[in-house]
């Protein structure tokens, strides 16, 4: 009798239970899973029942700020200055946490140098006047 790998009928070693996928469906699988959405945490979703009625009045606000009444009154609240800093804020490129730390450490060592330098040269020029003045 002939064995058949296919269908493992008249083959003398037991075939493993698992999935019959091929590599290609199982690259298709993990493709979709990975495209999907994530699913929210139940704490989440918690947290949005709260933030629900939050969020329908911004949208009510943001509506009423379509009328020209609104603007006027947020121009006139909000100052030039303020409305142009937050323009600008918005545009910056921010570093990351590893640049930052890196740029923070060299902030603290250029200041502890120059207090340093600043610390030597005051108690240089006291020691100086010291001798010239009081003698």
């Amino acid at each position: 009798m002939a064995d058949d790998t296919e269908t493992g009928k008249g083959s003398t070693s037991r075939r493993l239970k698992g999935s019959n996928e091929t590599i290609r469906q199982r690259s298709e699988k993990h493709q979709l899973k990975a495209s999907a959405p994530p699913k929210p945490s139940k704490a989440r979703a918690f947290i949005r029942g709260f933030t629900a009625p939050l969020r329908m009045a911004g949208r009510q606000i943001a509506k009423l700020g379509r009328f020209r009444v609104f603007r006027l009154i947020g121009r006139i609240l909000l100052p030039y200055y303020v409305r142009n800093s937050w323009k600008e804020l918005r545009l910056v490129t921010w570093p990351n946490r590893r640049t930052t730390w890196r740029l923070t450490y060299a902030v603290i060592t250029f200041s502890i140098a120059f207090g340093l330098v600043v610390a030597g040269v005051d108690f240089v020029l006291d020691k100086l006047f010291k001798e010239l003045i009081l003698k």
